[in-house]
């Protein structure tokens, strides 16, 4: 569950890339279009929400190129395309549109999320923590959203066992402050202190490590599909390719809801977001079927 297009690679692209690839069946359900995003293609500038207002649909084709990369196929609008509208952020008139995201009543577009779980009937669910991972208001209201439909789908037996919550270990930012120090377009140039940034989680409420680095190409390919939002001198690419695969292929969660699996990975964190959970293989394709 994710509240604009893009968000998906940069958060979870790896995750969802490895499950996808290990035969697992991946839902992505996306809340808005992203109508009020930036544009870093210039010959795309009047697609603005000040100008012609079309970089919402730009940007379906945008997500589906990303997931094709990512291997997921099954890919859907909150309620539709177009129900609900980028909110911008927080603080923006943008935010009393009545069509933002941010006005949802909370239980239909928690309905729309049930129909979705009925159909899939999903064992894991990601999400962000409360406070949208950096307070954009679409991340607070997807969360207020997928918490609440998970509520009301297990009380009908379709919600999911596990959900998880994107993170960022403040291990991972205190290397990233000395790692990145010289590089050129720094993301954390000014800050001093991991506390300074408005995410970052103690690793000891960290629960799972999902390491795809093998993967690490299927992600940097999705990141460039979303080409109207992410530059091509995006620091995001200049720092995969100074630090490897690990920058891009390793994703960490906190566990919201459900029983933590074993884990043997760093710091005793799950390896799989299925751990504890029982899983069915799947099936094998059948001979001369495609």
């Amino acid at each position: 569950m994710h509240a604009h297009p893009d968000d998906e690679s940069i958060s979870t692209g790896a995750t969802m890339a490895q499950y996808a690839a290990q035969g697992a069946e991946v839902t992505l359900v996306t809340c808005t279009l992203g109508e009020e995003g930036e544009i870093y293609v210039p010959e795309l500038a009047l697609l603005a929400a000040a100008e012609a207002d079309q970089l919402g649909g730009y940007r379906i084709a945008e997500l589906r190129a990303a997931c094709a990369a990512l291997g997921v196929g099954n890919v859907r609008f909150l309620g539709g395309a177009g129900r609900y509208r980028d909110s911008g952020m927080m603080g923006m008139p943008t935010n009393d549109n009545p069509r933002a995201f941010w006005q949802a009543d909370l239980d239909e577009a928690a309905g729309y999320l049930v129909e979705v779980m009925r159909e899939t009937r999903p064992q894991v669910m990601i999400t962000y923590d409360a406070h949208g991972f950096y307070g954009h208001p679409d991340h607070i209201q997807a969360h207020r959203v997928a918490m609440r439909a998970a509520e009301l789908a297990r009380a009908e037996g379709v919600g999911p066992e596990k959900i998880y919550w994107t993170a960022l270990p403040k291990s991972v930012l205190e290397a990233g402050l000395h790692a990145f120090a010289d590089t050129v377009g720094n993301p954390f140039e000014g800050v001093e202190s991991v506390d300074d940034f408005p995410f970052g989680t103690p690793d000891a409420e960290i629960a799972a490590r999902i390491d795809a680095t093998d993967l690490h190409d299927a992600k940097v390919a999705a990141l460039k599909a979303h080409a109207t939002q992410i530059p091509e001198a995006s620091w995001l690419y200049a720092l995969a390719g100074d630090f490897g695969n690990e920058f891009m292929g390793v994703e960490y969660f906190t566990l919201a809801a459900g029983e933590r699996g074993p884990g043997d990975g760093p710091n005793g964190w799950e390896a799989d977001l299925f751990a504890g959970l029982a899983v069915d293989e799947p099936a094998p394709a059948e001979a001369g079927s495609r």
